[in-house]
């Protein structure tokens, strides 16, 4: 089992006026997948607070994998990937532009999503936008290869991935 923290990034969810739905379609999305949930947190769209939890839960909480979601439009509040690419040792693009490429497909506006992904140490960090349907949509494009970069990262060659 891997180890996965959900961090839903909202002004408005973090002040508690609306309830975060798309951390629980993340849920329950990855349920089926060898990933153990140990921590969700709900934090405000503040870069200096997005790159701390970052970095608390790739080199403290040593977690593979960290789902964020929110803070990646055009709003002047939405500072997600500039907090993930300030934390990130490598930039994985080819997660963010599947999902863009994918999603496109269902909706134009997936262009308009500025999400990256990354890896800080042995953490692979991964931007969803945060609408509940934006986030099922893209999360459903690489469903199928997260268990698999997983396991690149942990050491397994390509023949033993699954």
């Amino acid at each position: 089992m891997y180890k996965v923290v959900i961090l839903t990034i909202s002004d408005r969810c973090s002040r508690g006026e609306r309830e975060d739905l798309s951390g629980k379609v993340i849920r329950e999305l990855i349920k089926n997948l060898p990933l153990q949930v140990v921590k969700y947190e709900i934090i405000p769209d503040e870069v200096d607070i997005i790159k701390a939890k970052l970095i608390d839960y790739s080199d403290k909480l040593k977690v593979d994998l960290v789902l964020t979601d929110g803070g990646t439009g055009f709003t002047p509040r939405d500072v997600t990937p500039e907090a993930t690419k300030a934390v990130i040792d490598k930039e994985v693009q080819g997660i963010p532009e599947a999902i863009r490429s994918g999603c496109f497909k269902l909706s134009p506006r997936a262009i308009l999503s500025r999400a990256v992904a990354g890896m800080r140490g042995r953490t692979l960090i991964i931007n969803f936008p945060g609408s509940p349907k934006a986030v099922k949509e893209s999360l459903e494009v690489i469903m199928d290869i997260i268990v698999h970069a997983l396991d690149m990262i942990a050491g397994q060659d390509h023949a033993t991935c699954a």
